[in-house]
């Protein structure tokens, strides 16, 4: 199946799951059967551009990750059988494409080591958060562009999960991973941003994917802060954590332990990040602008549009995350026709949350022409915290 970028995007499919992590994970996978195989299909190709790798080698090269994962949760491991369970595929492919971003940026980071020909990845995400103080109706906001491989189009799902031990949350996800940006029912919003540094070597660890679905199930946000504490990651990324009590940070992580953690935090109300390391206190290579070099200038533009502006709301973002400044490498991506099939990539998803309000707000592929639909989490994101339950009045 050819790879496609619509203008209008049919809406993403919605998979609604519950009980616990291998039942959760079944659901998923019989509701986004198709969506999870397609991503297969397709992540295979991906991997022979990327990496040289036939699928027998990625699945062994996957494997490698099954203990770093069960010794990180084990009930995410759980998940992955499920998924793959419900989808009737083999576990090694599922657990394959939860690995995507460390073979796919370890083989460009390598690239980058070897001096050889500039390397290429489809452009990556711009993502916000926005304070109380700065907001133009007192609420905690949190949003991001998703930009993907084209194939996207056609693999993602909205994931909505009622969980026996842990708060309930939702995500836009591509079918088959266990989490991307979402938020939860204790408050955490989460947008997140690929990042790649000398360190990518693809070491097996805990990978981006995983980390993205344990942040879902953390009830504060230095909840969310120990999550990427612990264990050993394996590749680099952008973690942008916002709570309803008014409170974000911004968490850069290179592969290693808690020491190569590096936060940063809003400046007037906003935090902002595209795909490059910010922290003044990283000391590594930034592969990041090597091979997304759209990146500095997305930042640029959104920058500008906040600063300029007064209080700020999500209509604001509406118009920041629709625009085509430096086209087609914009906040709005659109495929570069330059550029080899494989490499080419586009806002698959842009997706705003308002933490008070428990709404999320999604145009299904480029936000300059899908309307953003509005999804009331408010009933469905409702369990108490039991955190919170002891807090003074």
């Amino acid at each position: 199946m050819e790879p496609r970028s619509p203008l209008l995007n049919p809406p993403f499919p919605h998979i609604r799951v519950e009980g616990g992590p291998r039942a959760r994970g079944r659901s998923y996978g019989e509701q986004a059967r198709g969506r999870v195989r397609r991503s297969i299909e397709a992540y295979e190709g991906v991997f022979d551009h990327y990496a040289g790798w036939d699928w027998g080698q990625v699945t062994a090269e996957a494997a490698r990750y099954r203990d770093p994962i069960s010794r990180f949760g084990e009930r995410y491991l759980e998940e992955i059988v499920g998924i793959a369970e419900g989808a009737g595929v083999p576990e090694a492919d599922v657990l394959a494409i939860n690995v995507r971003t460390e073979v796919m940026f370890a083989a460009k980071a390598r690239a980058a080591a070897e001096l050889g020909d500039r390397a290429h990845l489809p452009h990556e995400c711009s993502a916000f958060a926005v304070l109380p103080s700065r907001s133009a109706d007192g609420h905690t906001l949190i949003g991001q562009n998703w930009d993907w491989l084209l194939h996207s189009f056609d693999t993602c799902v909205v994931l909505e999960a009622h969980q026996d031990d842990a708060p309930d949350f939702v995500t836009v996800v591509e079918a088959g991973l266990l989490a991307k940006t979402g938020m939860n029912s204790s408050g955490v919003g989460l947008a997140t941003n690929a990042l790649v540094s000398d360190g990518d070597r693809g070491e097996p660890g805990v990978p981006y994917h995983l980390l993205l679905r344990a942040i879902l199930d953390a009830e504060t946000i230095s909840d969310a802060y120990a999550v990427l504490q612990h264990g050993v990651r394996s590749s680099s990324a952008n973690y942008l954590v916002a709570h309803v009590d008014g409170v974000a940070v911004d968490v850069e992580g290179a592969p290693g332990d808690f020491g190569r953690l590096y936060l940063n935090f809003p400046e007037d109300g906003v935090v902002l990040h595209t795909n490059h390391f910010r922290s003044p206190a990283f000391d590594g290579k930034d592969v990041s602008l090597w091979v997304m070099p759209d990146s500095p200038f997305r930042l640029e533009r959104l920058k500008t549009g906040v600063w300029d502006a007064g209080p700020l709301s999500l209509d604001t973002f509406r118009g920041l995350l629709a625009d085509h400044t430096n086209y087609p490498s914009g906040v709005c991506c659109h495929p570069d026709a330059r550029m080899d099939p494989h490499d080419q990539g586009a806002t698959v998803a842009s997706v705003l949350m308002d933490l008070d309000a428990k709404r999320m707000w999604v145009a299904d592929g480029h936000p300059c022409t899908n309307p953003y639909r509005e999804l009331d989490y408010s009933a469905f994101l409702a369990k108490p915290s039991p955190v919170l339950a002891g807090r003074p009045a």
